[in-house]
């Protein structure tokens, strides 16, 4: 796996699975929702330490400032 995820994308990811967090711990989301919530906030942190979103390779995008070959 190549890294095509860049800083600032890394960051917002990091972000939004913590504002979901604390919606789904706090019980402001319930039900089916919450646990979406709870599963996109886990995709999301595994992708920010891994650099890595798959569908940014199914769809060519790449925002990592890294030197390409």
């Amino acid at each position: 796996m190549k890294a095509n995820m860049g800083t600032a994308d890394r960051s917002i990811r990091i972000l939004i699975a913590a504002v979901l967090a604390v919606l789904y711990f706090t019980g402001t989301i319930t039900g089916t929702w919450a646990i979406v919530a709870l599963v996109v906030a886990g995709v999301f942190v595994l992708t920010s330490f891994v650099s890595f979103c798959p569908a940014y390779t199914l769809f060519g995008v790449n925002t990592c400032k890294a030197k390409r070959a």
